[in-house]
C-alpha cells in the first residue's frame, strides 16, 4: 500500500519493515536513514524535540499538522545538533513567520544531516504506529524521486530496533564540563548563575540542555559528567546531591555500566532526582525491572497523577521504555501514574531524599505544574547541609 497527498512526483518516501510505503515531498537532507519511528503529539517545539537526544535512533511523524512555520533559533537547541534521525510531518514547512527565528527548518536541517519528509497522511501513519507498535523504517530523500523501494524496505527489516542497545554512550559529553547557564527570561535571555550553590553531580545520558538551566536556576552549581562516570568519579566532586538525565536507548543496556554507579552513590545516602532514562535506571539500581512499550508516550499533553497531593500535572514526555511498577521492592513507592494508560511515572525511597520521575518537569507544558520537582532537590540538598 502507499499513500501520499501531493499531485507532484514524490521525493521521499517511508517505507516500513512490513512494506508499507508512505510518499511525500522531501526537504533537508538527501539520502536515507534508518530507524525507529515513533510519534509525537505537542503542538510546539518542534526543534526542541528533534534537538533532544532522548530521540536518538528514532524517526518523528508530527501529529501537529503545521512543523516549520515559526522557524528554527539558536536559543531553542536542547543540544548542538538534531539527534532524531528525522521528521516525517503532514504540510511542507512554510516560510517562518516569528520575530525569533534565524533560519528556515529546511535549510537548517540539511546543514546537520536529518532529512525531513511532507505530505503525509499522518493520522494514518499514526494509527497504525498506534496498532502495530513503533514501527522500524527507512526513510529515503532523492530530489529526482527515484527510489529502490525493495532495497528501502530491506533496510527497514534489517534496523536491529532499540531493544538492548545503549545509546546514551553516543549522545553523551566526552568528557566534564560546568554549566551556569539558568532559565530564559524576557529581555536578556539566559542570565548566568552567580555565587554559592548546591555542588550537584549531573551524569549526562543525554542531557537536554534546559534539565541544566533548571537546576542552576534552583541553585545548583552542576557539574556535568560523561555517562560511563563511575561511582568513585562521581563522589569525587563531593557533591551535595546528584542528578541521573535523560537520554535514549534501552535502559538495561545503560545500565550495565549506570547501575553499578548509581548504586554507589544511593550507598552513601545522598539526594538523587533522576528524569526520565536516569528515572529508569534508578529504578534498575533500587531492584526494579523496566519494559518496552509498544508505542511509548511523546508529546507535551499527558496528564500525570501525583499520588502523594491527587493534582494531575500535565506533562512533557519522550519514552519507549517504562519501569514496571509491579516490580518496585518494599521501600520503593510509585509516586507518579500516566492517565492515559496506567504505567508508572514516578518513584520515591521510603525515608531517603532519593525520587525520580519518567517525564520532563523542565520542559513546561503545563506551564510550571512540574517545576517542583527541581525545588525538591534543592530542598532535599539544603535539609541535608543543615543536618
Amino acid at each position: 500500500m502507499a499513500t501520499g497527498q501531493s499531485t507532484k512526483k514524490p521525493t521521499a518516501c517511508l517505507a516500513l519493515a512490513d512494506g508499507t510505503l508512505f510518499y511525500g515531498m522531501g526537504f533537508g537532507a538527501t539520502g536515507v536513514t534508518t530507524a525507529e519511528l515513533c510519534f509525537n503529539t505537542a503542538m510546539t517545539g518542534y526543534q526542541e524535540i528533534m534537538t533532544d537526544p532522548s530521540y536518538a535512533g528514532q524517526v518523528v511523524t508530527f501529529t501537529f499538522p503545521h512543523i516549520g512555520n515559526t522557524g528554527v533559533n539558536a536559543e531553542d537547541d536542547e543540544t548542538a545538533d538534531p539527534v532524531a534521525a528525522g521528521m516525517v510531518v503532514k504540510w511542507d514547512p512554510t516560510e517562518p513567520s516569528n520575530w525569533r527565528s534565524q533560519e528556515d527548518l529546511g535549510p537548517w536541517l540539511a546543514k546537520r544531516g536529518r532529512i525531513g519528509m511532507g505530505g503525509v497522511d499522518t493520522r494514518r501513519l499514526t494509527r497504525a504506529i498506534r496498532q502495530q507498535g513503533a514501527p522500524h523504517v527507512a526513510l529515503a530523500h532523492d530530489p529526482d524521486g527515484n527510489f529502490d523501494i525493495e532495497a528501502l524496505v530491506a533496510q527497514a527489516r534489517a534496523f536491529t530496533g532499540l531493544v538492548g542497545v545503549d545509546l546514551a554512550k553516543d549522545v553523551t559529553c566526552a568528557q566534564s564540563y560546568k554549566w551556569d547557564e539558568m532559565r530564559w527570561a524576557w529581555p536578556d535571555g539566559y542570565p548566568k548563575r552567580e555565587g554559592n550553590g548546591f555542588k550537584v553531580v549531573a551524569v549526562d545520558f543525554g542531557a537536554k540542555r534546559n534539565i541544566l538551566r533548571c537546576l542552576a536556576s534552583a541553585g545548583c552549581d552542576v557539574t556535568v559528567l560523561p555517562a560511563s562516570a563511575t561511582a568513585e568519579e562521581v563522589l569525587a566532586h563531593n557533591p551535595d546531591g546528584v542528578f541521573l538525565s535523560n537520554g535514549p536507548g534501552d535502559p538495561e543496556a545503560t545500565g550495565a555500566y549506570a547501575v553499578p554507579m548509581i548504586q554507589g552513590v544511593l550507598a552513601k545516602d545522598l539526594p538523587v532526582f533522576g528524569i526520565c532514562l536516569g528515572h529508569q535506571m534508578l529504578a534498575l539500581a533500587l531492584g526494579g525491572t523496566t519494559i518496552k512499550m509498544n508505542h511509548g508516550h511523546h508529546g507535551a499533553n499527558h496528564p500525570v497523577k501525583d499520588n502523594d497531593t491527587g493534582k494531575v500535572e500535565i506533562t512533557s514526555m519522550n519514552h519507549g521504555f517504562a519501569v514496571d511498577a509491579q516490580s518496585l521492592p518494599a521501600g520503593v513507592v510509585e509516586t507518579h501514574v500516566s492517565l492515559f494508560d496506567g504505567s508508572n511515572c514516578g518513584i520515591k525511597v521510603e525515608g531517603k531524599p532519593v525520587f525520580s520521575v519518567q517525564y520532563h518537569p523542565e520542559a513546561s507544558p503545563g506551564p510550571m505544574d512540574s517545576y517542583y520537582l527541581f525545588e525538591r532537590f534543592a530542598a532535599a540538598m539544603a535539609e541535608r547541609e543543615t543536618a
